[in-house]
């Protein structure tokens, strides 16, 4: 069962607050599939651990400014900023500083689940304003 308008709206926004905060290699994938507790996944990468801290609250802040707002359900490793999970049900975000994001690959470990596509807005505005 592909994803929900529901997780999309969710997954998209989460990506795009990531992206805002400066976030690298954000993915985001569809696993509903494979794993029937949630449909997507959006995995992005932060260089520190203040960087992690700052993109899960951007991520946080993005969710309840939608018209039908979300909150995580659960949170985990707030506390170290090494790999923030935040699980809204209908998608699990993980921020993950560089070397968490190399050294567990979820990429490679959901390499089978469709991959849902996603250009950061800032990066299409400005390929379109260039000649």
């Amino acid at each position: 069962m592909p994803v929900t308008e529901r997780a999309l709206e969710l997954a998209l926004t989460a990506a795009q607050a990531a992206a805002d905060k400066k976030a690298h290699d954000i993915s985001v994938i569809d696993v509903g599939e494979q794993l029937y507790i949630t449909d997507a996944f959006v995995i992005a990468s932060a260089s520190n651990e203040r960087q992690v801290m700052a993109v899960v609250d951007a991520i946080e802040e993005a969710l309840l400014k939608l018209p039908e707002k979300a909150k995580p359900e659960r949170r985990e490793g707030h506390q170290q900023g090494r790999w923030v999970l935040l699980d809204f049900v209908d998608i699990v975000v993980h921020v993950q500083h560089d070397e968490e994001r190399e050294f567990y690959a979820l990429d490679k470990l959901w390499k089978d689940c469709p991959i849902i596509p996603f250009v950061d807005r800032d990066l299409a505005e400005a390929g379109a304003e260039a000649p």
